[in-house]
This record gives structure tokens, sequence and C-alpha cells, in this order.
């Protein structure tokens, strides 16, 4: 069955991932920006991370036969410096009107302090002046839901936000309803350590439904796997589910959501 990963950090995995996520069946990716397991100290920094996402993992996915897309944006982990983060923040029109960038992502909350929401807030104005699409970290563990409930109040706030544009990632048991509810979409990320197995999001599906549910690996750096997704259409297909109910969910569900990037385009491999 061909899929999708709508969120998988490229730039971390080795081309022998790329190779076995293409025999898998992986089509598409989307790769937000995210932190790179350090503190980058200048704007210089982040522009040559946006060129590598907008200019080599492409490359690399293409070799493949994988079709690479990227959001853009400054992660929560490194928004606490708001006068820094907003220098980041100026460069950032300039890739996202390069072709295959989807919007802004992934943003977010890390310990929802007060500066990471002045800097959250400067990111949402962006998308709102510009029209793009929003994709959302929330935070680890104890701070989910506390991050994911403020995270639904800024947007509420923004009459200008449509709700069907937007996704708030890793969800879990304790937030997915609330995001479900106020229309959004729920990314359900398949990480061993901080949000859930495939075993957990097989459960979810069954609770709250395929509307507006993406299902990724959020595979990094860390202890992942980038065939997370392929596990999950194995636990689905385990538990009794039809192809076509999984195909919703692991291929037309992002296209679905992609879509509505104004620079995204992708052909469809025959017999999807």
């Amino acid at each position: 069955m061909y899929f999708f990963d709508p969120h998988i950090h490229i730039a971390a995995r080795t081309t022998d991932d790329l190779a076995a996520m293409a025999r898998a069946g992986c089509v598409a990716v989307g790769e937000p920006a995210f932190w790179m397991g350090y503190d980058r100290r200048s704007v210089g920094s982040f522009y040559d991370y946006f060129r590598q996402l907008t200019e080599w993992e492409p490359k690399r996915a293409a070799d493949y036969g994988i079709r690479h897309y990227a959001w853009l944006g400054i992660n929560a982990k490194e928004a606490e410096n708001v006068s820094f983060a907003r220098e980041v923040i100026a460069v950032l029109p300039e890739f996202l009107d390069r072709p295959d960038a989807l919007g802004i992502g992934e943003v977010g909350l890390h310990k929802c302090t007060k500066n990471e929401v002045t800097t959250l807030l400067g990111l949402i104005e962006l998308a709102m002046q510009r029209g793009e699409q929003l994709l959302f970290h929330t935070p680890h563990l104890e701070d989910k839901y506390k991050g994911t409930r403020m995270i639904l109040d800024l947007l509420r706030a923004d009459r200008r936000v449509d709700h069907s544009r937007v996704c708030v990632d890793h969800c879990e048991e304790h937030t997915i309803r609330h995001v479900l509810d106020e229309g959004y979409w729920a990314g359900i990320t398949l990480y061993p350590t901080t949000k859930a197995t495939p075993e957990r999001a097989a459960d979810l599906v069954e609770i709250y439904g395929q509307e507006r549910v993406l299902v990724n690996s959020s595979a990094d750096w860390g202890p992942s796997d980038p065939l997370a997704v392929p596990a999950f259409i194995q636990v689905m297909r385990r538990r009794g589910h039809g192809e076509s109910q999984i195909r919703r969910l692991v291929y037309e569900n992002p296209l679905r959501f992609f879509n509505q990037s104004c620079r995204f385009t992708f052909h469809a491999p025959e017999h999807s």
C-alpha cells in the first residue's frame, strides 16, 4: 500500500532509511523544521538549515522515488529568545515561496512560557498575512494537555484562522478530542518514547474515527522508526480494518490536507 509520512525529519535519517521507506510504499513526506539537538546561535544557521530542507533533502528523497515537502518555522525549543526568533521569522518568506513549501511548521510550545507564546503569535501572524497552512507541535508528557489547550486558545482568539488548514500534531488520548472538536486536523505520532505506539494510534482511530486524522512517524535523530506508518498499517490489518479504511488514513487524508497548500503538487502513482 502506498502511503505518506506527513511528519518525518529526513535530515536526520540515512539513505538506507529512505530506501527502506520506498520499498515499504512511501511516496511522499512532509518534513517540518525542528530542533536539531542543540540551540542555533545565529540567523545564518537557520538560513542554511532552511536551504537544506528546501534544496538538498528533496534531492535525496527523489533518488528513492519519494516526493519531499517542507514546513518552515522556528521550533518551540528555540522560541524563548524573542528578539532572535523575530530575526528568524523575517527570513521565512524567502523559503515559504519555494516550490514545495507546505506552510509554517512545526511551531508551538515547549515549556509554555510567555516568551514562547510571543514567538508563536508572531509565526501565526505571518501565516495569516500570507495565507499559509500551519503545523503545530504540542509539548511532551506532563505539559501536553496544558500546551495543547493554550495553542487552541490562541487560535480561537484569531478569527482569521481557517481551522481546516491547521494540523495540531502529537495528539494523545487526553488531547485529541479537543483538537477534533474545534475542527482542526489531529496528528497522531508513532514515536516509541514520548508519543503513541501503533497500537495506541489504532485505539484512537477506533474511538474518534478517521475524519481529519493524520498518522506520522516524526522519525528524527532520537529513538524512532522511519517505518512506523507501515507498522501502523499492519496493526490496523490485524484488527480487521479494510484496505480502503487504512488507505484513507495513510494516503488520502494527508493528500487532502496537503492539497490545501497553494504550492502543493503531486502526481499519484498508478494503482495507488
